[in-house]
């Protein structure tokens, strides 16, 4: 599933909050006659009197002029003259906090709690200084003992501050439940709305997330997020046609949502229907917004549709924006393979391999390129290659002992299928392999005692074992078996 991009999604901690909670408006003409009076004034040459907002306007003016080393000197000045003020107090921890210095503002904090200890901003301050000093247990206390008494914009503000406490130590589920805790507050609020639809599909909590996302819509019925998360959350739990249908209510909505045409056709390509898949990719491209991915997925739904020229020239346009990754050289490969192509495929092959020489796929392909030339040789190179890269992949032994074979390697065929049971632990088919190589070499009666042991791990992969040695149907004790075990087999289902 395409992820919904935002800038929600990581939300930024406040190490400043001077211009949040602590700005007065000052104009442009009274501020440098208070820096006039605040320079004087230290130094005893002025007898008036400033006040303490003007002391924040100061204080705010320095940390602009990124002076903190003077502001930290003006908030010092500024409390020696009312030493009772919360505000100038919290300028200070803010300042502290700025400079690292969290349990002095800790300290300062706790001062001003004593004069105003339900002041929200104490508790967002105290809440930075321990998550800097990894003390998330406090904070999230701190958070959850002042949700109790606060309400409105303070409760939503420190419910996302919990659920950053929560990320910050891992504990996501408990994320997904402050997030919901903010929708039931405030359905419509945006942020939660867009983290929500992410962590749904990082915790698999999609139940949860259809539920509350309905009982929004039946309130709101025109929100497209919360149509876009329903949809995401049915796409998690593979209801694609649900998730279509979400999807379709949210472009309804907002014909521009970029996302939710690429949903749309994610669903659609899950569901094999390439064809419906193409129109959504296509409204992506047209709002301006089309990437590799989008590129690609078209590459993809052509290829499918066995439209292979058109398939070829998205990949081709995909190859153009990302070149350095080999992928696109490779898909680009699979469409001609699949028309025949065998020489073109291999030039494409060639260059993916040349930029990531141990990626298996490439190597199997230029393997599988070279048979169909006629080059076995060279192509059981490419094979071992691969089941070197990846031994515990059946795909590459399959191939490799396959091509083995068909060249008359079978000592060597199999001396592979043992190392293929070893490296894949034990996978069903190799014994089936070993037993029609051994059969090739003329031992029937160990091949007779490894396809008796081999029928009974997964007599359902016999068809491979006949497909592997046509001739084995020629050998009548060979046939015996495999008939004793179709009979077991059938009898099997029909209990």
């Amino acid at each position: 599933m395409l992820q919904l991009k935002n800038t929600f999604l990581s939300r930024t901690r406040k190490l400043s909050l001077s211009t949040l909670i602590f700005s007065k408006s000052v104009s442009m003409l009274n501020l440098p006659f208070l820096i006039q009076q605040y320079y004087e004034f230290k130094q005893g040459h002025l007898q008036g009197y400033l006040e303490e907002d003007d002391f924040v306007s100061i204080i705010n003016y320095f940390e602009d002029q990124s002076n903190t080393r003077e502001a930290i000197i003006a908030v010092d000045f500024s409390l020696q003259r009312f030493p009772s003020s919360s505000q100038l107090m919290l300028k200070k921890a803010d300042l502290m906090i700025a400079r690292r210095n969290y349990h002095s503002a800790l300290e300062i904090l706790n001062l001003a709690a004593l004069y105003d200890s339900r002041n929200i901003d104490i508790v967002i301050l105290k809440t930075d200084a321990y998550l800097a000093l990894n003390q998330e247990k406090k904070a999230e206390e701190l958070i959850k003992d002042t949700i109790n008494w606060v309400d409105g914009d303070d409760k939503i503000e420190l419910l996302f501050d919990l659920a950053d406490v929560y990320d910050d130590y891992d504990q996501y589920d408990e994320v997904f439940q402050c997030l919901l805790l903010i929708l039931k507050e405030e359905p419509n609020n945006e942020e939660a709305l867009y983290k929500i639809c992410f962590w749904a599909d990082h915790t698999k909590r999609f139940e949860e997330s259809i539920q509350i996302h309905n009982e929004i819509i039946n309130e709101f019925p025109y929100n497209e997020i919360a149509w876009f998360n329903l949809g995401s959350a049915y796409h998690g739990l593979k209801l694609y046609e649900k998730a279509i249908d979400a999807y379709e209510y949210a472009i309804v909505i907002d014909d521009n949502f970029d996302y939710a045409h690429r949903n749309k056709a994610d669903a659609y390509i899950k569901l094999r229907q390439y064809e419906a898949a193409i129109e959504p990719l296509e409204k992506v491209i047209e709002l301006n917004n089309s990437d590799v991915f989008i590129l690609e997925a078209i590459g993809l739904c052509n290829y499918k549709r066995k439209n292979f020229a058109n398939s070829i020239a998205y990949y081709k346009e995909a190859l153009t924006l990302a070149p350095e990754s080999g992928i696109y050289q490779f898909k680009i490969a699979e469409v001609l393979m699949k028309q025949q192509f065998w020489v073109a495929a291999m030039q494409y092959i060639d260059s993916a391999i040349e930029i990531n020489p141990k990626k298996i796929d490439f190597h199997i392909a230029k393997g599988e390129c070279l048979v169909k030339l006629g080059s076995i040789h060279e192509a059981l190179q490419h094979f071992i290659i691969a089941v070197n890269l990846k031994p515990k992949l059946s795909q590459g032994w399959e191939l490799l002992i396959k091509n083995l074979v068909s060249v008359g390697l079978l000592e060597d065929a199999k001396d592979q299928c043992f190392n293929a049971l070893d490296k894949t632990e034990g996978k069903n088919i190799f014994s089936f392999y070993l037993c029609g190589c051994l059969l090739h070499l003329g031992k029937q009666k160990e091949a007779l005692i490894q396809l008796e042991n081999a029928l009974q791990k997964a007599p359902e992969l016999a068809k491979k074992f006949i497909a592997f040695i046509p001739q084995a149907l020629q050998n009548t004790q060979v046939v015996n078996i495999l008939s004793r075990y179709k009979k077991v087999s059938k009898s099997k289902k029909r209990k």
